[in-house]
């Protein structure tokens, strides 16, 4: 569908770069397209009643953006990573590459620095456009090829929400000895996501504001009642090409695991001031990120040690995955009533993960289709939720290698994207002001693509020679042994759009 927009001249070129006065609060749209609310009466109506988020993937103007508080853009991903899914990735270095705490510790520390970098510092895109992270990606893929990441990334928040929620049920399953089947805790849980995600932006951040506090406080009970079972193991670091390997791919899930955030990054920031210090936004951004998953993580590499020498631990674990780990933990000799009390309460952090997942993906999905924006957003997050469910259900069964797999994917396709973006604003565009927001919705304005899909075709050669699956293993993984998938993607991904763009700039012009 061809998208037309409409202006306000405020200078001679209506076109004109930021730099040449345009305001986006002079921009006008025709709400017949492009991710304007036009809608079958009965579902605008019962939004608006309900006062749930209209705003698709249209421009948030100047005059609205009215939020100033970095806690506010901070605690969103603080809240998000305080979780019980992110204690379950601290554990895969020890259950499944064998390694021991100390080594886990510092592989945690390292690639979830890496991961958080590119989420924090697309965070800084919202404020100053007031555009949805995959609509900024226009700028950088073009209007069409930009599609195919959205669709990707569709595809990345259902996983990531499939995922939480399957640990999340593994939990409540523990309680009263299997009381409440899986498919009843993986419906618990995705409703309970549902319902905050429905109402959008605001409500969403309300909540996450304060659902890490009960989180924290159960974690710090967790490492009271470790402390006391005299279960941890600390062991010792293994060196040698093994251990190398096994770094590299325990990596490869942590850094999948933390810039999972990057492909809405912005989506979360839109309604933050324009002149709000970047500066200050992207280090709020790394610590709402950085601590909750060190600490997390290390956390559940620390109880996953005593699996090593707890045999109760290890038959919880074996019997139930991470739920049964923290049940050992927390209510067997331990807190007991109390304690499965903290255990309903850690599974349901697990909507806090989810709201995200949920929200975003009806952003991407307006981006795959122009025709998708007739549909309110809450409609196409309800979609999402089922489809969640369909998918947790069998993966609680067989977990443990569908989160591993599912993370280095992850980390693949969002290495290759991170490459193109980052090449083509700071190569190209040299900075935010090589930017135009008026054109976010012409296709004629912006990038033809072909450089874009190109990189990602290589990119994406670089991480099948990279990866190191169950069910397949690259040519040069095989040389390590271990995952370089993302690494391998983004640098060929790197390489052939800084190779490809100038001459797509130099047939096309744009």
């Amino acid at each position: 569908m061809q998208e037309e927009m409409y202006y306000e001249k405020t200078n001679t070129d209506s076109l004109g770069s930021l730099e040449k006065g345009v305001d986006v609060d002079t921009i006008k749209y025709d709400e017949s397209t492009s991710g304007s609310i036009d809608t079958p009466s009965f579902l605008q109506r019962f939004a608006e009643r309900f006062n749930m988020e209209t705003r698709g993937i249209e421009i948030v103007p100047e005059s609205e953006k009215v939020e100033s508080s970095l806690w506010n853009a901070a605690s969103m991903w603080f809240a998000a990573n305080m979780v019980v899914s992110t204690f379950a990735m601290g554990l895969l270095g020890i259950s499944i590459f064998g390694m021991t705490f100390w080594d886990s510790v510092l592989t945690i520390i390292f690639f979830n620095f890496i991961g958080m970098l590119p989420v924090a510092f697309f965070s800084t895109f919202g404020p100053e456009f007031g555009l949805r992270q995959m609509i900024l990606s226009r700028y950088w893929f073009g209007y069409h090829i930009v599609k195919i990441f959205a669709a990707l990334n569709c595809i990345a928040c259902v996983g990531w929400a499939a995922v939480n929620t399957v640990v999340a049920a593994q939990l409540l399953h523990s309680v009263n000895d299997g009381g409440l089947p899986a498919w009843g805790g993986v419906i618990v849980i995705s409703a309970g996501g549902l319902f905050i995600t429905i109402f959008g932006y605001k409500i969403v951040h309300f909540y996450e504001r304060w659902a890490w506090i009960p989180t924290a406080i159960i974690f710090l009970i967790v490492i009271a009642r470790l402390k006391i079972s005299g279960a941890f193991t600390a062991g010792t670091m293994g060196t040698g090409r093994a251990e190398a390997g096994a770094v590299l791919s325990f990596g490869a899930s942590l850094y999948g695991f933390a810039t999972g955030w990057a492909t809405f990054a912005c989506d979360f920031v839109v309604y933050q001031r324009k002149d709000t210090s970047k500066t200050k936004i992207f280090f709020s951004i790394i610590c709402g990120l950085g601590f909750p998953l060190c600490f997390c993580e290390i956390l559940g590499a620390a109880c996953m040690s005593g699996t090593l020498s707890n045999a109760d631990f290890l038959a919880q674990y074996n019997n139930n995955g991470t739920g049964g780990l923290l049940f050992a933990i927390l209510v067997d000799d331990s807190l007991h009533g109390f304690g499965q009390f903290c255990v309903v309460v850690l599974a349901l952090s697990t909507i806090a993960n989810n709201c995200p997942n949920l929200y975003s993906v009806s952003l991407s999905v307006m981006t795959v289709s122009d025709y998708a924006c007739k549909v309110p957003r809450f409609v196409w997050s309800a979609i999402a939720t089922g489809v969640v469910i369909a998918i947790a259900i069998p993966a609680y069964y067989h977990f443990t290698s569908f989160m591993d797999n599912f993370m280095n994917i992850i980390g693949y396709w969002l290495a290759i994207y991170e490459a193109i973006a980052l090449s083509e604003h700071f190569i190209f565009k040299r900075g935010f002001s090589g930017y135009d927001v008026s054109i976010y919705q012409n296709p004629s304005k912006l990038p033809i693509g072909l450089a874009a899909f190109g990189a990602f075709c290589c990119g994406v050669m670089g991480a099948v020679m990279g990866m190191s699956q169950e069910w397949f293993t690259g040519p040069i993984a095989k040389l390590i042994p271990g995952d370089v998938g993302f690494l391998l993607g983004f640098g060929f991904a790197l390489v052939a759009y800084v190779t490809l763009r100038p001459l797509e700039l130099k047939y096309f012009g744009r």
